[in-house]
């Protein structure tokens, strides 16, 4: 991943909110301390007012190594043993980060106390689980990949260690990870302008992530520095790679709705089965209508669906985005709401396009069953943007730029866009991977699948939200929107991410593939 060397004005670095703020979010709601703030500031920051000298770097956010994404290898008979115990690490670091948020006296006090009374007997606990799952991977015969107690440490973050806005991070070839081009619906988009994305009059925003939420819920952000206004950025979407005689031009498109009947739940079956709450932030389900932690490919096929096509049993479902203006909703006390900083009123988009598109040089295979794909990544806050695959933006404004590692505010009139463009190609034989994403790829920046890959139909999203624009203002943000995520994530854009169960009956997977190489426009 290439690096922006423009330079850049000085960062605020040294500006803060004042006061630890702590907001109590809901009578069993768990208290959200201000992670940007110096513990030393003693005077408290409104809407407007001035900003304050931080005396003290505060720390932001726990980051732990990512287990999951390490075992490439797990064998089938120790898969759900193995995916219980990576959601009890999942569990164990937003445990740590409560901790972290509801000790900042503490913390005050004592320089040593994250490290010895949140970092150790969280690496102690990671450690025994780190066994155990080491155990159940050698116990079916398999191998376990190198020495996994060097993935018990974690580490604690500053606010300018995340990637918020401001960390001059370059996402060149934006939708570039490993080498692999993305290309949704058949257009390439490419966030060249990384963090160099202009603020108000061209600033570049450098208070990387240092400004409290003000006028919002929760301690744990967004911040001022992950929002930009759109009309202020560059152009930064490539042009689209050449088609070949053998492209595959055609389009599917499957209507499932918005979720206007409120589908939800806070698990996860793809990575966390078994497990309730096992994606600790709320989701949005179209398409199959019985989706939770329990759900198997039979009651998929039994589960009923949200499409106007009968035959599409197909599971989409993606975080859901809230307004942070002191409102509420329905998950306010509960796990994986506000009890775990996902708060605000829940947004349903005015419109949500899913729609399967061809590859530029070649014929695309039909789907397998119940074949299972994420694209993104929700935990880029604390594992980089390696695998990140957000794309933000405005209507109006598609076309010439696509937001990573920003929120667009967008100017009167226009909406909030979300699209997903996912992994197509595939490795011919499974439907699943044990970190879920080795047996998909994305094509190459020709379009080409590489390592013997097939070309299938890409799934597309597109969804669009109806957002009063935040007010950026003194290095604050008013009225903030941002995806629901890990708590310890800090509800940066970059970790929007989506899931796919791909379901099907009476031949549609195949007449989705046949579609769009005949090159038909489908619904």
């Amino acid at each position: 991943m290439g690096r922006n060397t423009r330079k850049r004005r000085t960062p605020l670095a040294t500006k803060a909110i004042a006061a630890s703020a702590a907001l109590a979010l809901g009578g069993g709601g768990l208290i959200w301390a201000n992670f940007y703030a110096s513990a030393h500031e003693s005077n408290h920051q409104t809407w407007g007012g001035n900003q304050t000298k931080a005396a003290t770097a505060q720390v932001a956010t726990i980051s732990c190594p990512d287990v999951g994404q390490k075992l490439t290898n797990v064998p089938n008979q120790a898969r759900n043993e193995v995916a219980g115990e990576l959601a009890n690490l999942d569990r164990q670091i937003t445990d740590a980060y409560q901790r972290l948020a509801t000790t900042r006296d503490a913390q005050a006090q004592d320089a040593s106390f994250v490290q010895n009374s949140i970092l150790q007997p969280l690496k102690d606990r990671r450690a025994a689980i780190l066994d155990r799952i080491k155990l159940e991977i050698t116990r079916v015969g398999g191998t376990v990949p190198g020495d996994l107690s060097v993935l018990a440490s974690c580490t604690a973050q500053n606010a300018n260690q995340t990637t918020a806005g401001g960390q001059q991070q370059n996402n060149t070839g934006g939708q570039q990870q490993g080498g692999q081009q993305q290309n949704n619906g058949g257009q390439q988009q490419n966030n060249t302008g990384g963090q160099q994305q202009g603020g108000a009059g061209g600033q570049q925003q450098g208070n990387a992530g240092q400004q409290q939420n003000v006028g919002g819920q929760a301690g744990n952000g967004p911040v001022a520095a992950d929002f930009v206004d759109i009309t202020k950025v560059q152009p930064n979407v490539p042009a689209k790679p050449r088609r070949n005689g053998n492209a595959s031009t055609g389009t599917f498109t499957t209507r499932c709705g918005v979720n206007a009947n409120k589908n939800h739940n806070t698990d996860n079956v793809i990575v966390a089965p078994g497990v309730t709450n096992g994606a600790h932030h709320l989701h949005d389900y179209v398409g199959n209508q019985k989706v939770n932690a329990f759900s198997s490919n039979q009651t998929f096929l039994q589960g009923g669906t949200s499409c106007q096509n009968s035959s599409d049993l197909s599971s989409y479902y993606w975080p859901v985005v809230r307004v942070q203006d002191g409102s509420q909703d329905f998950d306010q006390n509960k796990d994986g709401g506000g009890k775990e900083g996902n708060v605000g009123k829940i947004l349903t988009p005015v419109s949500a396009q899913i729609k399967y598109v061809g590859s530029p040089t070649s014929k695309v295979v039909a789907m397998p069953q119940f074949l299972r794909i994420i694209t993104g990544d929700a935990k880029t806050t604390t594992n980089g943007l390696a695998n990140a695959n957000a794309h933000w933006s405005c209507t109006g404004f598609e076309n010439k730029v696509q937001l990573t590692t920003q929120y667009p505010v967008c100017p009167q009139g226009s909406k909030v866009v979300r699209t997903f463009a996912f992994q197509s190609c595939w490795d011919g034989q499974n439907v699943d991977s044990a970190n879920h994403r080795t047996h998909v790829a994305f094509a190459d920046a020709n379009g080409n699948c590489q390592n013997g890959f097939k070309a299938i139909p890409q799934l597309t999203m597109r969804l669009v939200y109806n957002i009063t624009p935040p007010v950026l203002q003194n290095g604050q943000v008013k009225n903030a929107y941002a995806v629901d995520g890990f708590p310890e994530q800090l509800h940066k854009p970059a970790t929007d991410h989506d899931d796919f169960i791909s379901v099907t009956k009476n031949g549609l997977a195949n007449r989705i593939a046949n579609c769009v190489n005949r090159g038909q426009n489908c619904a």
